[in-house]
């Protein structure tokens, strides 16, 4: 992984302000501590920040073709580069250098924009075509690498900047840092920004399977209009892919690839490690790679001190199974309020999942070992099924079948009303449904998150909403979504939602890349996740049995115990933010004061919440949702204040 930022006149002519490369780089050196790397001429300015894991020597970016006629500044992997190299090759492609990133100017004279078919990986990167004039910005098919992007007026031209990171932007010196309130309704709804838009005012995220295609001179700040390379598919309802006889042949050919995804994101040139947690989806990969190393890979773990959080157990259950010998990192009360500051300081969120604290930690201790790259479980729950509203839902579907009784409704608003959380009006609830191309899954925590507006945000909040859209945001494609099993649009909300919006930024780049850690899914593999996804939905979720195919394959590697082990979700203690020996600045964000001065939330109804929610009986339903609202508010509370000026706290910003 690397940083990348650069600035881009569409009309091709402005030469870039003098210092702002360089400070907008300064801004990401934790992305790449090992170099850095500019480019400069009239309309374009590159400039990057390496953390050197491929091509140790002769890396540094950016990267040319034979003639330098194209330049690419590039963040992210492509883990098929010994083949791809060799294919263009015998092509004539000439190399001139043993990194990765060389791939993409090859690739785009080969190919041109058909390239994406070509780039295998997890990628951000800008490529600059110096004889058509052309500049192009893309990021992989699930969205593992971030890429910012916004477009201002800079002197008398109207400009392009781009970013790994929106800190880089802001050092521009030409973004300013304003807030944008439909960003922040985004983490309300999902406890994720998805994106396109951000918290920050103007400033957007290009999605996953995207690219932005400029060309000097003909582009203008309207017709800028990301164009899509990939999308999440699904087989139409009754067509997936679904073998009859023994399952071994299916569980062969998942194993296969499985084996295939881990040994790529294996290569490097330096060593590799896992995060180990002792749920089956990192037990696996870390099982896998030892076997593919032929050596146990060092692994690194989180112990969370906290009632019916720690996993220790299990992790030390695996690391003794494969004779690894798990580093530990403990994580407190303490811990995850000390680390929040520099949690949304990374993250440029709010983050309402404190397990992001955590796992910042981790990647912390990571480096601090002397490791650059590490593993991780994280993507299996998205593609198989394994969250537990997932089965939720179908354990309570029947309800919803029963001609002219509405009695699923009736059951879950009677849940509702029963642990005290407000209710949106049923007519808000079934637009939702529609958009959403029918019955999801995920409907269930987002919906239950979306009650903390009804708790907390102001009129005020309201009245710049000018209306809540949620899932219209989102440019979801309903007609397409309507013909899938219902289980496959849960799969896809998760991907297009909280995946890249959650779990591969606050939870994965963001918290990893903040101590120059790449961490690496071989669950995202797209080979992988081709496969995956045609088949039945029996082959995910069986009867209740979440991640069906992955158990069957896991028992081949792995105690039973761990592979048949119930999902377990890897959480951090969310009540520390409302103990009585909290940090001063907590009070501090949620005073009267301050929340006037940011005016998102209403005062009287935060105070209240915070006097009520330790009253509640621990890990009930009305509990859970009043704290996730809680710590959305505090972390909101604490974005500002970092990132927009300070004022509402002692923490320096």
């Amino acid at each position: 992984m690397c940083g990348i930022a650069g600035f881009v006149d569409l009309a091709g002519q402005a030469r870039v302000p003098p210092g702002m490369l360089a400070a907008m780089a300064a801004a990401i050196v934790h992305r790449g501590p090992d170099e850095d790397g500019f480019f400069e001429e009239p309309g374009v300015g590159l400039a990057s920040r390496r953390l050197s894991i491929v091509g140790l020597a002769d890396g540094r970016q950016p990267i040319a073709n034979e003639d330098g006629s194209v330049r690419v500044i590039f963040n992210g992997e492509l883990f098929e580069y010994p083949e791809k190299r060799a294919e263009l090759e015998a092509q004539g492609h000439r190399f001139a250098t043993h990194t990765d990133t060389e791939l993409l100017p090859h690739l785009y004279e080969q190919y041109g924009e058909q390239m994406f078919a070509h780039v295998r990986g997890q990628f951000a990167f800008c490529l600059y075509d110096a004889r058509r004039r052309v500049v192009i910005l893309a990021r992989d098919r699930v969205g593992i690498c971030p890429l910012f992007w916004t477009v201002r007026r800079v002197g008398e031209a109207d400009c392009l900047l781009f970013a790994s990171e929106i800190k880089a932007l802001l050092a521009s010196g030409v973004v300013p840092a304003e807030a944008n309130v439909r960003g922040l309704d985004q983490v309300f709804t999902y406890f994720a920004t998805p994106g396109p838009v951000t918290c920050f005012a103007g400033v957007q995220q290009l999605l996953p399977g995207q690219y932005l295609r400029i060309e000097l001179g003909q582009t203008r700040p309207e017709t800028l209009t990301p164009r899509v390379y990939w999308e999440l598919d699904f087989p139409e309802r009754g067509h997936e892919l679904d073998p009859e006889g023994p399952p071994q042949a299916v569980v062969n050919r998942f194993e296969q690839l499985f084996i295939a995804a881990v040994s790529r994101r294996l290569r490097a040139d330096v060593p590799v490690v896992s995060y180990l947690s002792g749920g089956i989806d990192s037990s696996v990969v870390v099982a896998v790679a030892s076997k593919v190393l032929g050596r146990p890979i060092p692994t690194f773990t989180i112990g969370v001190d906290y009632p019916g959080l720690n996993e220790e157990s299990h992790a030390g259950m695996v690391a003794r199974h494969v004779g690894t010998q798990p580093v530990v990192v403990k994580c407190r009360h303490a811990d995850v309020l000390e680390q929040y500051p520099a949690l949304i300081r990374a993250a440029e969120v709010p983050v309402v999942d404190t397990s992001c604290a955590a796992l910042l930690m981790l990647a912390r201790s990571v480096r601090e070992h002397g490791y650059k790259v590490a593993l991780t479980g994280e993507g299996s729950d998205e593609w198989l099924g394994g969250y537990p509203w997932f089965k939720g839902y179908k354990a309570t579907a029947w309800m919803d079948q029963i001609p002219g009784i509405p009695l699923g409704r009736l059951v879950r608003r009677a849940v509702m009303a029963s642990q005290g959380i407000p209710r949106y009006p049923q007519a808000i609830v079934d637009q939702w449904e529609r958009v959403a191309g029918g019955p999801n899954a995920w409907l269930i925590p987002y919906g239950l998150m979306s009650t903390a507006k009804l708790r907390f945000y102001s009129q005020a909040m309201w009245e710049r909403l000018g209306g809540s859209h949620d899932y219209e945001e989102l440019q979801l494609p309903t007609e397409r979504l309507t013909r899938w099993h219902s289980l496959h649009r849960s799969v896809y909300f998760g991907a297009r939602i909280q995946l890249q919006g959650l779990l591969l930024a606050s939870k994965g780049d963001r918290v990893a890349m903040h101590s120059s850690v790449e961490v690496r899914y071989p669950f995202l593999d797209d080979d992988l996740m081709d496969f995956v996804n045609q088949l039945a939905p029996r082959w995910k979720l069986r009867g209740l049995r979440d991640k069906y195919i992955l158990r069957r394959m896991a028992s081949r590697w792995l105690p039973r115990a761990i592979a048949w082990r119930p999902k377990a979700m890897f959480r951090a203690p969310m009540d520390s933010f409302h103990l009585e020996d909290a940090p001063a600045f907590v009070d501090q964000l949620l005073s009267r004061d301050s929340l006037n001065r940011t005016g998102y939330f209403d005062f009287a109804r935060v105070d209240q919440a915070r006097k009520r929610v330790t009253r509640l009986r621990r890990w009930s339903l009305g509990r859970q949702a009043l704290e996730m609202g809680l710590v959305a508010v505090t972390a909101t509370q604490l974005w500002h204040h970092l990132h927009l000026g300070g004022g509402l706290c002692e923490l320096p910003v």
